[in-house]
């Protein structure tokens, strides 16, 4: 054999030999469902961008609810003279004000999932950033003489934590007015959250509703697909005026009213319902 045609095979032997390294390391890399919304969440310009619009509009909204005495995010739980009460914003924390993505890439890089025990320990490390355009919301509505409730389905014995992450990061803490409404914080506070709406409610005129999440705004969430969009169709006039929803493609109540919200099936099991729940196009031919 001349040295060109070593030399030919020898490169050919290398090609074949890295290109089976990386189709073998390729094989290896393990397949996780929050991979893509995670990566969206804290790497995108998209997801930042969508973020403060929401923030400049929920400012121009708060404008309007200062404007007119009969504007209310809660007609339902108000008292009958609320136009006199004290205007407040109820927002949830986790993904609508507080950006959590480094856990969610935590579990991903670590190949495990969510455990009570070890969130705990995450909201200890106060770690959690602020969404872009939350602060300066906030201190914008502060500065009208806004109230603005934490609602949060961390628990009693996360907030400790959570409240010197957020004074951290400067958001407004309510002064001699416990502004952050935890789970569990008090007996009947479970992860529903219309209680602690009302619980607000009935001492102020709420502007504004704001989360990630249905659960943030209903109790519905906890119901079918075909419930919640009945219910979205029912209110579909408050979304973007007097409720203000973030994007959270990671987790949240539309994820487990895809498979009934039994969290005891397999991730198999759960991951085959989800791709049942889907509605897609067939081709023709």
């Amino acid at each position: 054999m001349n040295m060109k045609t070593l030399l030919a095979a020898s490169v050919a032997s290398l090609c074949l030999s890295t290109a089976g390294s990386f189709a073998q390391d390729a094989q290896t890399v393990a397949q996780n469902d929050l991979l893509n919304a995670t990566l969206w969440m804290q790497a995108s310009v998209e997801h930042k961008a969508v973020t403060r619009g929401l923030f400049d509009l929920a400012k121009l909204r708060l404008d309007q609810a200062l404007a007119d005495k009969a504007w209310t995010a809660t007609p339902n739980k108000e008292g009958a003279k609320y136009q006199d009460e004290p205007v407040a914003i109820i927002a949830d924390l986790d993904e609508t004000l507080l950006d959590n993505a480094n856990y969610q890439a935590s579990l991903i890089q670590r190949g495990t999932n969510f455990s009570s025990k070890e969130w705990t320990n995450y909201v200890n490390s106060q770690t959690s950033t602020a969404m872009p355009g939350a602060i300066d919301f906030l201190k914008y509505a502060a500065s009208k003489g806004v109230k603005i409730f934490y609602v949060s389905n961390r628990t009693k014995d996360e907030e400790p934590g959570t409240r010197a992450n957020m004074e951290k990061l400067g958001f407004p803490m309510g002064g001699n007015v416990d502004t952050v409404l935890s789970k569990k914080e008090q007996a009947d506070w479970g992860s529903a959250k219309e209680n602690r709406i009302a619980y607000v409610a009935k001492d102020y005129r709420v502007a504004l509703l704001m989360g990630d999440n249905l659960g943030d705004f209903s109790d519905v969430a906890k119901g079918s697909v075909a419930e919640r969009q009945a219910f979205y169709d029912k209110t579909k006039d408050n979304w973007g005026k007097t409720w203000i929803m973030f994007p959270n493609p990671e987790y949240g109540s539309w994820e487990s009213a895809a498979f009934g919200g039994d969290w005891s099936k397999s991730g198999d099991e759960r991951r085959k319902e989800k791709i049942e729940a889907l509605k897609p196009w067939t081709p023709t031919h």
